[in-house]
């Protein structure tokens, strides 16, 4: 009962404790270990973020910033660096307001993602996350080419209380998302949620999948707002912002949603997503319950990760804990 009581901002403090032990430890090494700033001090602090998986891209501009502040706050001592790093990967995560307008509108949610990044156990978290908010929701099972998926998500639809329209395996995934969208349209749901195959190994046929559904989706429901989110297992570090990548080439991803950050080392890799590609990291699993998918914070984010105690994070948790009694 008490793992269950604890807040959300307690859980990613505990989740991302390897990550912590990998990144942090490191730095703050460094930041105790040298006497004065100079380029070796520079060139630890880099080995240190690219190894934690922040991405080439995202270390270079957090150490010129670093530099640059250095400079022109006149700092000395290494030891003052730190809330500087804190602040400036802060920064390099904040692409401005992330976005759930979805959640306010009638609206079509695409989800991709290869199999085993917990595509579909993220997708019946969400339905669940939008049911409690009072939100009508159709699930489709579109990704017809996995036969365990449909029965996967059949049972978090009974459990989120979802309507589920599926299709035999191997059956069209682009007459699924027809008979989805119809449904939802006759139900007057607000959220439509489709599960789809990621076949990265096949990029032209996903290609032409992802087209053939868009393609029913401006037909059949113009007015509808427009989603995409990829699903990306952090514990796979660069594989994830690798796939991030391909997938952005064959459909306009507007969000990433990062499962298993509980128990993986490799943390750093939401700070690379947002920094390399611009996407807005807008969910975060840190666990197996409907609670352990939360949006994402990149403030909460890098405090849990520094385990920085900030008032307003510890507060918010108290709010969880009630909420959740």
């Amino acid at each position: 009962m008490a793992e269950e009581k604890k807040g959300f901002f307690r859980r990613l403090v505990d989740g991302l404790t390897k990550t912590r032990d990998n990144i942090v430890s490191g730095m703050d090494s460094i930041f105790n270990g040298f006497t004065h700033i100079d380029e070796d001090f520079y060139e630890e602090l880099e080995e240190v973020l690219i190894m934690g998986d922040l991405g080439v891209q995202a270390t270079y501009d957090i150490l010129d910033k670093l530099r640059e502040k250095v400079k022109t706050q006149h700092i000395k001592e290494p030891v003052e660096c730190r809330q500087i790093l804190i602040d400036s990967i802060k920064e390099q995560m904040d692409v401005g307001e992330a976005a759930y307008e979805f959640e306010e509108r009638t609206s079509v949610v695409m989800v991709i993602g290869v199999n085993g990044v917990g595509k579909t156990t993220t997708i019946g978290k969400l339905a669940g996350k939008l049911r409690s908010q009072n939100k009508k929701v159709v699930l489709a099972a579109a990704d017809t080419f996995r036969a365990a998926a449909g029965e996967q998500l059949k049972e978090w639809a009974n459990r989120a209380q979802a309507e589920l329209i599926g299709g035999q395996e191997g059956s069209d995934p682009a007459a699924v998302v027809y008979d989805a969208v119809a449904a939802a349209k006759a139900r007057h749901a607000d959220v439509l949620l489709i599960d789809t195959a990621g076949r990265l190994h096949n990029k032209k046929n996903l290609m032409e999948e992802l087209r053939k559904m868009n393609k029913i989706i401006d037909r059949e429901f113009p007015d509808a707002y427009r989603e995409t989110l990829v699903v990306l297992d952090a514990t796979t570090g660069q594989n994830a912002l690798a796939q991030a990548k391909e997938f952005n080439e064959v459909a306009d991803i507007t969000g990433v949603i990062l499962t298993k950050m509980d128990g993986t080392a490799k943390g750093g890799i939401a700070v690379a997503i947002q920094a390399e590609l611009g996407i807005p990291v807008k969910y975060i699993g840190v666990g197996e319950t409907i609670d352990d998918l939360q949006k994402f914070n990149s403030d909460t984010f890098v405090n849990a990760l520094f385990d920085v105690k900030r008032d307003n994070d510890e507060a918010k948790d108290e709010e969880d804990t009630a909420s959740e009694e």
